[in-house]
């Protein structure tokens, strides 16, 4: 079910511009990191989100959206970080995106707030 939550474009557009575009450009590498990145919330989170997507409210929908594009930017900033300035913007970009995808995660570990969400 790849790209249930997110889309390869926002992924990619987290990785930047330097990103390499041989893997920004291969759909079937992204659409399994994707489903990994898909898998890993629902088991990190307990939820299956992917087949409750429909019930989640339009204002949440938000949250998942970054969380998966997150995973896969991360996975395309790792894939090859020769096209970067400096080995530095690349672990400057990732260490970014960690800790958004970190806060996001423990917001959608507890309860209270998956009950809100659909």
């Amino acid at each position: 079910m790849s790209w249930t939550l997110s889309t390869s474009a926002a992924a990619v557009a987290k990785a930047g511009i330097n990103a390499n575009s041989t893997v920004t450009a291969d759909a079937t590498i992204l659409a399994k990191w994707s489903d990994q990145a898909e898998a890993a919330l629902s088991t990190i989170t307990r939820k299956d989100w992917v087949a409750d997507y429909a019930d989640v409210t339009a204002n949440f929908k938000g949250i998942l959206d970054d969380v998966i594009s997150d995973m896969v930017a991360m996975k395309i900033i790792i894939y090859d970080m020769g096209g970067y300035t400096s080995r530095l913007e690349a672990q400057t970009m990732l260490d970014v995106i960690r800790d958004n995808l970190a806060r996001n995660l423990n917001v959608l570990q507890k309860e209270e707030n998956k009950e809100v969400m659909d």
